[in-house]
């Protein structure tokens, strides 16, 4: 790439979510060096066009060119992989939460194929630089946002990349990490001049800083150039009031004026005194005391993970507090008290409300929580949806919305039972400036014009402006509680943010940080500063890290987070255990100690000697006789007894004289298998019992052909004999199949996934280095249940060790293979539990052998059994387990698991795409 040559240039792009226009014919130039900021509101194509740029996101129409190749290519995007770096939307999205801070950084430095000595060169520098150098053992899902975003960069930064793409990344971040952050970058922009940024933000003022602005509206670029020039076309002072005029049939903005507040007489809507709460020794809270009127707009101001949410819970009551009491209308909050919570508004920081459920159905359902009969609660459900401007939306679910939208259908909802108080916490983050406004217009009319007492926590300082008071709170203490103005005159009469910037550095010691640093002043890049030619897509200073790095990379990352997970450690290890022992004894087929009772109504010698051939037998447990026909019936169906023999009058004369008597047997058929296994006990003892007689009377008689079976590898006909393997079979196919579909699931959960899609990683590398974890599982998941069915249950074992531990092996591989492809087809976690359930249990269940012979099946039912690994593994199971198969024996199982091994990870590698549509 020559000087000359811009580092980004798109042309044309138009993308679509279904009917949803996020880009349309988007054009634009982004030369090397330089920083460019995207704004716009919610909805627009932010994400959208930052994500085609990184090559995160599958390109449908136009062209996106960096570093002078396609991104279209995959060679090419493969290529400069290395010298992008990308930061998603939202708080530590591309964080792992149990890792340490370190090994966060030291996964993607790996990852891009740094080696030991410069991963922990940059280790330490970015620590540093970042002044996260205290905390390298913290576990990055204990950090506060600020702390979060800070580290997302480091791991962002940790390959040195020539261009920086991010995602908003300061939402929801407190102003004085704000500016620490956006330091951090200029500072890396002053020793890195050659370094592209380009960044989309929800704060105007941030993108003041910036040299270059690109303003998007519905899909398309309304403005695009230097800041000077942007706003000199809008004619505006401000880039959020350039902004609003650049919107089609935008003008010059109705001033927001807040109304003085009026005075209400009574007692304060809200009181909190020493309010604290600990989480063990974590103190989250500490003392907070305040005081707020009816009617007021208190703003809770404070650094991430400072408190405000927990003291919010406690004023719910959904939280109890450790220490001191908070009143709501002067009655202590109980949680219990069903009468003040009707007459509280709560808003959670995340959206708390129901995706499946239409916008009218979401308030219908809250309307009914909150008591509302019908005619009222169509009434306000009307009212609601025209006052929050939701009439558009109300037949669409909330995933379909905006985010700005979905703010307001969460306030529509919090306001329908027209509550004195209103909680609102954080309810405009990542929302664009024009729903903001729209928003806090809603609130000033609640506060003054029906008197609700608001209490709302927010970022945005020019919110906190309009609060009637403030709360300043830093680490679970309150810091500072005044006006807007008065506590920024406290600190020199500048902003309220100056103000809060000043308090935040007094608390923790530091001298106040200068202001917001400003991006544009970077000095234009000359060619020594930019990647050399005649290789421009290769990474400058280290070689890459290959397929078995990257996989290595994969898979030690997250085996690091399952020995730390001990919910997952636990279903992986323990559970196996239990399944073991629930399906081999209750799943079985001897019936033994059955109860019966006997209506004797001959009471003869030869009856007595009949009853007393069941008495000796161990399958029969004899209860106290049965006086009638009616007992026996009420008995039996009570479930005391399973079998009533009932003998008539006459029996033992009728016997002796060659007549054929009858005698009656009342069998329990509820469960068929058990009946008639009771019935074949029966008539063998009767059988027994009639040649005995024969002989002792010396009657001769032709007797049929006495058949003696030898049951082989399983002499003694016990059931857990026959069911230990099979569950041995059963359960590795569930774990690990469940297991290996959840880990890759839960990456695109909480966005992680972005990691491999802005890496030089491909989906093989990917797919195989989280195989290789569960398959050390599965592997010592088969050494566990192999020892507890011998050891514990005392199921002998007969094969050979090393044949069962090759098919064990070649068997959790197909089976994890099909884990992975199970997750190329599902989204969610919960969906990728039951899908995996239902598609292994089934076959496994009923067509591997456990519970009939291959061999019988027919149709249908024996293709599905031949086609899926755990038949296979059954034979492979039993055969070493009860018949002293070895390696020789099972070579046919062995090609036909290693196969199966092979097909799921080859289409789970087609079917996986590395891109987002």
């Amino acid at each position: 790439m020559s000087p000359a040559e811009p580092a980004v240039r798109v042309e044309a792009v138009s993308h679509r979510y279904g009917a949803a226009v996020a880009a349309d014919a988007v054009s634009l130039t982004l030369p090397a060096g330089s920083a460019t900021a995207v704004v716009g509101p919610d909805g627009v194509g932010k994400s959208t066009l930052l994500g085609l740029v990184a090559g995160v996101r599958r390109l449908q129409a136009g062209s996106v060119t960096v570093f002078g190749g396609p991104m279209a290519d995959r060679r090419h995007r493969d290529a400069v992989a290395g010298r992008i770096a990308y930061m998603p939307q939202g708080l530590g999205r591309n964080l792992y939460p149990t890792l340490t801070v370190a090994e966060n950084i030291d996964f993607h430095g790996r990852l891009f194929g740094l080696d030991a000595a410069e991963r922990g060169r940059r280790l330490s520098d970015l620590l540093a630089a970042t002044g996260l150098d205290p905390f390298p053992d913290r576990p990055a899902g204990k950090l506060s946002g600020g702390m979060k975003q800070k580290l997302s960069l480091c791991c962002a930064l940790v390959h040195d990349p020539d261009l920086l793409v991010l995602d908003e990344p300061t939402t929801g971040v407190d102003p004085l990490s704000r500016r620490q952050f956006w330091a951090l970058i200029a500072r890396i922009r002053a020793e890195r001049p050659g370094m592209t940024v380009l960044v989309a933000t929800a704060y105007m003022e941030e993108a003041e800083a910036f040299e270059r602005i690109v303003a998007m509206d519905a899909g398309r670029v309304i403005a695009e150039g230097p800041l000077p020039e942007v706003l000199a076309a809008a004619g505006a002072a401000s880039l959020e009031e350039a902004y609003r005029r650049l919107q089609p049939g935008g003008g010059a903005a109705e001033a927001f004026v807040v109304p003085p507040r009026p005075a209400l007489d009574g007692e304060p809507a809200i009181e909190a005194e020493g309010l604290t709460r600990r989480f063990g020794d974590f103190t989250a809270v500490d003392r907070v005391s305040f005081r707020i009127g009816r009617g007021e707009i208190f703003g809770f101001l404070g650094s991430n993970g400072c408190g405000k949410t927990t003291t919010m819970k406690m004023l719910t009551g959904l939280l109890d507090a450790t220490e001191g009491s908070a009143r709501l209308f002067g009655r202590p909050v109980d949680p219990r008290d069903i009468e003040t919570r009707l007459r509280v508004g709560y808003m959670s920081q995340g959206f708390s409300l129901y995706e499946e459920l239409t916008v009218r159905a979401n308030l219908t359902l809250h309307a009914r929580l909150y008591r509302m009969d019908g005619p009222t609660a169509r009434a306000r459900i009307a009212a609601g949806l025209e006052r929050f401007d939701l009439a558009a939306w109300a037949d669409q679910t909330p995933a379909r919305l905006p985010l700005g939208v979905r703010q307001r259908l969460q306030l529509a909802a919090a306001c329908l039972h027209e509550p004195e108080v209103l909680l609102l916490d954080e309810p405009t983050s990542g929302v664009d400036p024009a729903a903001r406004d729209l928003f806090w217009r809603h609130l000033v009319g609640l506060s003054r014009r029906q008197g609700v007492t608001i209490f709302v926590s927010t970022h945005f300082m020019n919110e906190a402006a309009r609060c009637d008071r403030v709360s300043l709170m830093h680490r679970g203490r309150v810091l500072a509680v005044g006006t807007p103005a008065g506590l920024a005159e406290e600190k020199g009469g500048g902003s309220l943010e100056e103000a809060f910037v000043a308090f935040l550095a007094e608390a923790e010691n530091e001298p106040p940080p200068g202001p917001p640093t400003a991006l544009r002043a970077a000095p234009a890049p000359t060619s020594a500063d930019l990647p050399p030619d005649p290789d421009p897509v290769s990474p400058r200073a280290w070689p890459a890290a290959g397929p078995p790095g990257r996989i290595w990379a994969f898979a030690r990352r997250e085996a690091q987070e399952l020995l730390r997970d001990r919910v997952r450690l636990t279903f992986a290890l323990l559970i196996p255990l239990l399944l073991l022992a629930i399906f081999s004894f209750g799943i079985s087929f001897d019936v033994e100690s059955l109860t019966y009772a006997v209506e004797d109504r001959d009471r003869s010698v030869e009856s007595r000697r009949l009853l007393s051939d069941f008495e000796g037998s161990r399958y029969f447990e004899v209860r106290p006789d049965v006086a009638s026909d009616e007992e026996a019936d009420r008995r039996l169906a009570s479930g005391e007894l399973r079998l009533v023999l009932g003998i008539p009058p006459g029996f033992g004369r009728d016997l002796l004289a060659g007549r054929r008597p009858e005698i009656s047997v009342w069998i329990d058929g509820a469960n068929t298998f058990r009946a008639e296994t009771v019935r074949s006990y029966v008539q063998g003892l009767l059988a027994g019992y009639v040649r005995d007689l024969a002989h002792h009377a010396g009657i001769d008689a032709v007797q049929p052909v006495e058949v003696r079976p030898r049951f082989l590898y399983n002499q003694a006909f016990r059931s857990v004999n026959a069911m230990a393997p099979g569950v041995v079979m059963l359960v590795l196919m569930l774990i690990t199949a469940m297991m290996t579909a959840l880990g890759v699931v839960r990456e695109r959960e909480i966005g992680s996934i972005a990691n491999l899609q802005a890496s030089p990683a491909t989906v093989p590398e990917f797919l195989l280095g989280k195989q290789l974890a569960y398959l050390a599982i599965g592997f010592v998941d088969l050494l566990t249940l192999t020892a507890a069915a011998v050891l514990l249950f005392g199921v002998p074992f007969h094969g050979s060790v090393p044949a069962l531990l090759l098919g064990g092996i070649l068997y959790v591989a197909a089976t994890t293979g099909f884990g992975l492809l199970v997750s190329t087809i599902v989204r969610t976690q919960v969906a990728a539990t039951f899908a995996t359930a239902i598609l292994t249990v089934v076959p496994a269940v009923n067509f591997s052998g456990l519970l009939y012979p291959i061999a019988s099946l027919e149709g249908p039912g024996r293709v599905v059994g031949l086609l899926f690994p755990s038949a296979w593994f059954q034979a492979i199971s039993l055969g070493t387990f009860a018949k002293g198969l070895g390696p020789a024996d099972l070579v046919p199982e062995y090609v036909a698991l290693a196969g199966f091994a092979v097909a799921y990870m080859a289409v789970a590698c087609l079917v996986w795409r590395k891109q987002e549509p």
